[in-house]
């Protein structure tokens, strides 16, 4: 009778798993993001991973790509329909709401690390279970929090000593001004329609300001041509817009203007922006390969409207997101160096039973002392527990057996030259600590 073969398992299509030696990076990340924000008064924030679906429904939009095609919606056994967060905004929006922090004083500026989840075609550093780090300003309307925004976004990415950063920015206006611009857009692409993507033929009668941020090459001759909505903004936006640009001028944060950049979510009003390698951005070639070079790390943007429409007060905010998988490979690529914070010199080696037994203890004991050791307590080699040790790259080991551990000894062995010498244990903390001196 021929057995079934074992079942084996993968991680799900468009995610990873990240191993002991990438989380130094993501530590990295982490520490880095968690100083700015306390510099720049930055509160952390957690929200659930997942939320109502009808907050990402009513907030993003419904003719948006996150709603249409990305969510993972699913019925509890309670019959409610919930969604897996595909972004961070929507959800601390709704955590603002809820825990009435319009009545704190004004900004409330809040931080988020965590996952999201959409459903979408993997691609390089693209994924279903993806990372993201969010900063949002509440509760005031003055374009120097937008700049405050962009500066930190900025600073985040210079502080993990990414290089050739530019930002991209734009307005997009407001309700004042977007719609003569609408009418301008809808004019200009009903004669041109019949040449663009499937997309666009859907989007031209749902959401006509995403003809701008398509990114099909079939549509790309179509939108050059386009009219800017920087052209009709009006007074308010205008000078909003202005101060921002002359707030990154103060700055010196590099930037330049995207007229056709408008973000994929309907709540965004006035500036938005997104930041992008600058080398990224060659002269010369084709206009396809320069288009498919292009890496945004992330961006945001104002979304003034956001908090009436999911059920609060008329409330300004701002903010942005970084994407942490494209940060660190980005990371990678440009050979950033990040030191193992956890990487031990001190393999601590036990033999027989009163070795074993001695050993645990003086583990712990080292660990207080703020000395970071490796073991293999499951072996009883001296020689197999020192190939080990080699294999680590520790620079001392540190033997008990039973002898040494009925002496209250222990052997302090150089992995270099296999020198050794004896110590009481009570001394050994302060001997290691000379030794990692020198």
């Amino acid at each position: 009778m021929s057995r079934k073969p074992k079942k084996t398992f993968q991680t799900p299509k468009g995610t990873f798993d990240i191993l002991p030696q990438e989380q130094k990076y993501w530590n990295k990340v982490r520490d880095v993001v968690r100083d700015i924000a306390l510099h720049y008064g930055f509160g952390r924030i957690d929200t659930p991973i997942f939320e109502n679906s009808d907050l990402y429904v009513t907030s993003v939009g419904e003719a948006t790509d996150i709603i249409e095609k990305q969510m993972y919606v699913f019925k509890t056994k309670g019959k409610d329909s919930v969604a897996l967060r595909p972004e961070g905004t929507a959800s601390v929006v709704r955590a603002y709401i809820e825990n009435g922090m319009a009545n704190l004083p004004q900004p409330v500026k809040l931080y988020y690390i965590g996952p999201m989840f959409r459903y979408e075609k993997p691609q390089s550093g693209r994924f279903r279970q993806f990372h993201q780090i969010g900063f949002e300003i509440f509760g005031d309307m003055d374009p120097v929090y937008d700049a405050q925004i962009i500066n930190v976004f900025v600073k985040t990415c210079y502080s993990l000593k990414l290089k050739n950063l530019n930002v991209e920015i734009n307005s997009i206006g407001c309700k004042e001004c977007r719609p003569s611009y609408r009418s301008q857009l809808l004019k200009y692409y009903r004669s041109r329609i019949k040449g663009a993507c499937t997309n666009c033929k859907k989007r031209i009668k749902t959401n006509p300001l995403r003809l701008l941020d398509c990114k099909e090459e079939k549509c790309q001759p179509i939108k050059v041509n386009a009219p800017t909505l920087i052209d009709s903004l009006c007074k308010e936006c205008h000078d909003h817009f202005k101060s921002v640009l002359e707030f990154l001028d103060e700055l010196e944060i590099p930037y330049s203007l995207n007229p056709h950049l408008v973000r994929g979510l309907d709540y965004y009003t006035k500036t938005v922006f997104e930041v992008f390698l600058e080398d990224e951005h060659s002269e010369g070639g084709s206009e396809k390969a320069h288009r498919r070079s292009k890496l945004a790390l992330g961006g945001g943007g104002r979304f003034d409207k956001l908090i009436k429409i999911v059920g609060g007060k008329d409330t300004p905010a701002v903010g942005a997101a970084i994407g942490m998988e494209r940060v660190i490979n980005l990371m990678k690529k440009q050979g950033v160096k990040v030191a193992n914070p956890f990487k031990s010199q001190i393999f601590l080696v036990q033999v027989g039973d009163l070795g074993k037994k001695k050993s645990l203890k003086l583990f712990d004991d080292l660990s207080s002392a703020g000395l970071h050791v490796m073991e293999s307590f499951g072996r009883n080699s001296l020689s197999s527990q020192l190939r080990i040790a080699d294999k680590f790259g520790a620079k001392m080991s540190l033997i008990i057996g039973q002898k040494e551990a009925i002496d209250g000894d222990i052997i302090l062995r150089d992995m270099e030259t296999g020198a050794q010498e004896t110590v009481p244990i009570e001394k050994i903390v302060k001997v290691i600590k000379n030794h990692l001196k020198k």
